[in-house]
């Protein structure tokens, strides 16, 4: 028994360090769905055609490369996105002096203004 609740208990250990080093990596990451594409390559059905980041990255490239934000990858093709920078957000909904979201939300169910409920 002794055996069997130490077991399950160091899978719960491993689990939440799994998610942390999940939430860790989520956090970290600043443009998850950005790739580098060449403007000049748009195809119906298919999208702009996904170039290597070097061409995002310099003046002196052979492509008309651009940083294209979120969209679907389907291949070597991206479609759906768009060419401008997503604003910062943390998921609240609220914004502050920065132009940011804030992280912190307060009021629970609803956010319940005032009410007591009955």
């Amino acid at each position: 028994m002794a055996t069997a609740h130490r077991r399950l208990r160091s899978g719960a250990v491993l689990l939440g360090g799994m998610g942390l080093l999940a939430t860790a990596l989520t956090a970290c990451s600043s443009d998850p769905d950005k790739r580098c594409v060449d403007r000049n390559s748009y195809q119906l059905g298919k999208g702009y055609k996904v170039v290597s980041d070097k061409n995002c990255k310099t003046t002196k490239a052979s492509v008309n490369g651009a940083w294209y934000y979120g969209g679907k990858k389907k291949g070597s093709w991206a479609d759906s996105g768009s060419f401008s920078k997503p604003h910062k957000s943390s998921g609240s909904g609220h914004s502050s002096n920065d132009g940011y979201h804030s992280g912190v939300h307060r009021g629970g169910f609803g956010g319940g203004h005032g009410s007591s409920g009955g």
